[in-house]
């Protein structure tokens, strides 16, 4: 499984890197590739480039924040969660969305 992301609080210095390295870890042990950008005041890290967003299978945006580019995105399935669960529960919450993605 093939995923992407984008992670993003009010800040961008907190939240935003312990959920991106929080999926990332948790799709290793998963046995997943997981790649997540992170959007906040300092701007973008670790981008997503169009490439990697096409190849995804599914893309996971950890936010209540409105995040920009999107566009990379388009005709992708975009699975929304909330970031403090994806730092307190990344596995379940990549299985969850393995799971919505494909259907079971």
């Amino acid at each position: 499984m093939n995923i992407v992301g984008i992670s993003a609080c009010p800040a961008g210095l907190a939240h935003t890197p312990m959920a991106a390295k929080a999926l990332e870890q948790a799709g290793k042990e998963l046995g997943y590739h997981v790649k997540m950008e992170q959007q906040g005041s300092m701007g973008p890290v670790n981008a997503i480039t169009q490439e990697e967003a096409d190849q995804a299978d599914f893309v996971l945006i950890a936010s209540d924040q409105k995040i920009t580019n999107m566009e990379r995105f388009k005709g992708k399935k975009v699975l929304n969660v909330n970031i403090n669960v994806c730092i307190k529960a990344p596995k379940a919450v990549l299985k969850k969305c393995v799971s919505v993605v494909k259907g079971d």
